[in-house]
C-alpha cells in the first residue's frame, strides 16, 4: 500500500475527510458544534440511500447492522427514555423537553449515530488518521501563534459567532479563543479548538492515537508532535497521565492470548500484595499531587460530585432530574451535573441512565479486547475507547461528542471487523466492501 496517495474515494470519505481537514476553518467560523452532529445525520441518511439502493455505483452496505452498534442505539434510545420521563415527573415544560431532546440529538445520539456509520459505511481507518495528520500539521503551525498571542497580552476571546444565537450549552462552544487564563494559578491555558482545556487534552491522545497507526513515518512524527504539544500546553492533568497509560493499558490487553502475559501478571499482583505497605502510601501521594497541582479546580469537582450524588439519591433515583441545574457560589457557579460523566448522568438521567452508558461500554471493553488480539485496526479502536473511558471521568461525553466524532468512526469500524485467531496469517483482502484502487487495511 503507497500510504502516500491514500485519498478519499466514497462519498462518505469525503465528507469525513475534508470535515476533519477544515477542523480550523470551522472553528473560525464558529460551526464546529453545529457541524459535528451535522455530519453525523448526513452519514445516517448515506446509510439509508445505500439501503434504498440510491447510490448504484457505490459500495453496498453490509448486510446486518454489529450486535454491539444495535446495543448502542438501544442503550441510548434508553437516554432519550430517562429524559422524557424526568421532564414529565419534575414538570419542566413542553418548551424545556423539546430543547433537551434537541441536546440529546446533539450529544448522547451521537454515541450511536458515529459508530453506526463507521460499522455500515466504507470509510476506511487510513482516511482518519491521514485527515488527523494534515489537522495535526494546521496546528503545529497555529502553536507559536497562540503562545505569541499570550505573550504580547492579545484579548484571549476574539469574537463569539452570531451562531450562537441558535442555542448552545454557552458562549464558548462558538467563539474564537487564542488562549485563557487559569483562574486558580494565573497561568496560560490553550483551549485550540475546543470548548475548554480539558477537552483539548482528550483530542490530544486521540490524535496521538491515530498518529501512531499513520504508515507514513513523515505525518507520524507530525501527529505525535502536535497531540504532545497539544496536551501539554492545555495544562490538564488528566490528558499528561492518560497518554502513557492507554499506550501501557492497549499493549498489555492485545497480548492477552499469549500465556506469557498472565504469568507477568501474576508475579506482578503479587509483587503488589507483598508490598502495599509501600504502595499505598505512595499512591496517596501521588493523588495528593495530582489534587495539588490545581487544588481549587479539584475542589470544586468533588463538592460538584457530592452534591450531584446526594440530590440524585434522594430526588431522582430512577429517571433523574432532566437538566443540569446552577450551582451555588461553593462550586464557583458551575452546574450541577457537569464535568463529570458518571456523576452527571445519575443527576440528569438517574440510575436509568447511567445503566445504559454501562452496559454498551462494558460490551465494547469485551469486543474490543478480543479482536485487538489480531487485528491493528482494533487495537487503535480500543486505545480510543480506553481515553473515552478515561475522560469520562473529567468531563461529560455527550458534551464533547461533536468534538471526539472520529474516534467514534473508528470504533465503529471495529464493530464490522471479525474477530481473528492471532495465531493464523490473515488474509490481506479486506472483508468491507470499497470502491475500486481503494487501499486494504492489513491485519496485525
Amino acid at each position: 500500500m503507497d500510504t502516500r496517495a491514500i485519498r478519499p474515494e466514497t462519498i462518505e470519505e469525503q465528507l469525513v475527510y475534508w470535515t476533519i481537514v477544515g477542523t480550523w476553518g470551522l472553528w473560525l467560523l464558529g460551526t464546529l458544534y453545529i457541524v459535528g452532529p451535522l455530519v453525523g445525520f448526513i452519514l445516517v441518511t448515506i446509510i439509508a440511500a445505500r439501503f434504498l439502493g440510491l447510490f448504484s455505483d457505490q459500495p453496498t452496505i453490509p448486510d446486518r447492522i454489529p450486535f454491539a452498534v444495535m446495543l448502542w442505539i438501544a442503550c441510548m434510545l434508553a437516554m432519550l427514555l430517562a429524559l422524557v420521563v424526568a421532564h414529565l415527573d419534575f414538570e419542566l415544560g413542553i418548551g424545556q423537553l423539546i430543547k433537551s431532546s434537541i441536546g440529546w440529538a446533539k450529544g448522547w445520539a451521537l454515541l450511536a449515530i458515529f459508530p453506526l456509520a463507521g460499522a455500515m459505511l466504507s470509510i476506511r481507518s487510513e482516511i482518519l488518521y491521514r485527515a488527523t495528520s494534515l489537522l495535526a500539521a494546521q496546528s503545529l503551525v497555529l502553536v507559536p501563534l497562540f503562545i505569541f498571542a499570550g505573550l504580547i497580552g492579545l484579548p484571549g476571546t476574539l469574537y463569539v459567532s452570531p451562531l450562537s444565537m441558535i442555542g448552545g450549552p454557552g458562549p464558548e462552544f462558538f467563539d474564537v479563543t487564542l488562549y485563557t487564563i487559569d483562574g486558580t494559578n494565573g497561568h496560560f491555558r490553550w483551549r485550540f479548538f475546543s470548548p475548554w482545556a480539558t477537552a483539548s487534552a482528550f483530542l490530544s491522545v486521540i490524535g496521538l492515537i491515530f498518529a501512531l497507526q499513520e504508515r507514513h513515518i513523515g505525518w507520524k512524527i507530525v501527529g505525535i508532535a502536535a497531540a504532545i504539544a497539544i496536551c501539554i500546553m492545555s495544562g490538564s492533568r488528566l490528558g499528561i497521565v492518560a497518554m502513557p497509560f492507554i499506550l501501557i493499558a492497549v499493549y498489555i490487553a492485545s497480548k492477552m492470548h499469549r500465556p506469557e502475559v498472565f504469568a507477568v501478571m501474576g508475579v506482578g499482583i503479587a509483587a503488589t500484595i507483598l508490598m502495599a505497605d509501600f504502595i499505598l502510601p505512595l499512591a496517596e501521594d501521588m493523588q495528593d499531587t495530582f489534587n495539588s497541582a490545581r487544588a481549587a479546580s479539584s475542589r470544586v469537582r468533588e463538592t460538584l460530585n457530592a452534591i450531584g450524588y446526594h440530590r440524585w439519591y434522594d430526588e431522582a433515583f430512577l429517571f433523574g432530574h432532566g437538566t443540569v441545574q446552577p450551582g451555588s457560589h461553593l462550586v464557583e457557579y458551575m452546574p450541577i451535573g457537569s464535568h463529570h460523566t458518571w456523576y452527571g448522568l445519575l443527576f440528569v438521567k438517574g440510575i436509568i441512565g447511567f445503566v445504559a452508558l454501562a452496559i454498551p461500554l462494558m460490551w465494547t471493553l469485551i469486543e474490543l479486547t478480543l479482536k485487538a488480539q489480531g487485528d491493528r485496526v482494533a487495537r487503535a479502536g480500543l486505545a480510543v475507547f480506553l481515553t473515552i473511558a478515561v475522560f469520562s471521568f473529567a468531563d461529560n461525553l455527550e458534551i464533547v461528542a461533536y468534538l471526539i466524532w472520529p474516534g467514534l468512526l473508528l470504533i465503529g469500524i471495529c464493530f464490522q471487523r471479525p474477530v481473528f485467531n492471532p495465531y493464523i496469517e490473515p488474509s490481506s483482502t479486506s472483508h468491507r466492501p470499497v470502491v475500486q484502487g481503494a487501499c486494504h487495511t492489513r491485519f496485525a
